[in-house]
């Protein structure tokens, strides 16, 4: 995502559901996609995470500051590959958390913010996670990545792209038509909406699954996959730019 200043920071939300805590570890990188040939990285991300009270939040600037949150990070086996990125070890009761990643001193640059399930055998979840970021052209759309857990399952899961409603919320210059395409691990085009109403068996499972989008232009794609990494990409109509926002549901077993 293309992390700007003020409103046009970026926000990865998520949320755990289940009746125990889930022990994640949050990254946001910059420096390091220089080396996967991103253009205009973030030099120097800073990490908060946000959750329901009575939660503190938690704010990292570079991932070796605190010796004891380095210690668990490099536990988790997936330590930032540069010691400008950030990111936060903590095991979080169930409710909605929000991860904003902003540039120090104001700059930006294109970035990753990242969650981590390091718990998966616990009665919790990520059952939702998303991203809020500006919307630009060519390399600057919002991709949101996700991976489904390793075992043989199929997963049933719905992707949102959401952009007029957000005017609804207080998000100013928010994309007017977003469109939405969902890729596998080699690229390769699974499905693509531009708005949510153009397919009736989707729009169907839509409503269903009470994720329907309350703008006719906004996007929206369910469908049935097997383990592995995705991604969905979430671009401006006709090349249009503003704040979009990118939500991947885990709707469980088909």
């Amino acid at each position: 995502m293309l992390v700007q200043t003020g409103a046009n920071v970026g926000i990865g939300g998520f949320i755990i559901t289940g009746t125990g805590p889930k022990h994640v570890l949050l990254r946001a990188i910059g420096p390091s996609l220089i080396q996967s040939g991103v253009p205009d990285a973030l030099t120097d991300p800073i990490l908060e995470l946000h959750g329901p009270s009575p939660f503190v939040t938690i704010t990292n600037d570079n991932w070796r500051d605190d010796p004891v949150q380095e210690a668990l990070i490099i536990a988790s086996g997936i330590p930032p590959a540069n010691n400008l990125e950030s990111a936060i070890d903590a095991t979080l009761t169930p409710g909605n958390y929000t991860a904003i990643v902003r540039g120090k001193n104001n700059t930006s640059g294109v970035a990753l913010v990242e969650v981590y399930d390091l718990s998966q055998a616990v009665p919790a979840k990520l059952a939702n996670i998303s991203t809020r970021a500006f919307v630009g052209t060519s390399d600057n759309i919002i991709i949101g990545g996700f991976q489904l857990g390793a075992g043989t399952a199929n997963d049933r899961v719905a992707v949102r792209g959401l952009g007029p409603s957000l005017t609804a919320a207080g998000v100013p210059g928010a994309l007017a038509d977003p469109i939405l395409e969902l890729r596998d691990g080699n690229g390769a085009l699974l499905v693509s909406d531009n708005d949510w109403q153009d397919n009736p068996a989707q729009a169907s499972q839509l409503i269903d699954a009470g994720l329907a989008p309350t703008n006719v232009l906004e996007a929206g794609i369910v469908t049935t996959l097997p383990p592995g990494p995705y991604t969905a990409l979430l671009a401006g109509l006709n090349n249009g730019i503003g704040v979009g926002l990118v939500e991947i549901y885990d709707l469980g077993s088909p």
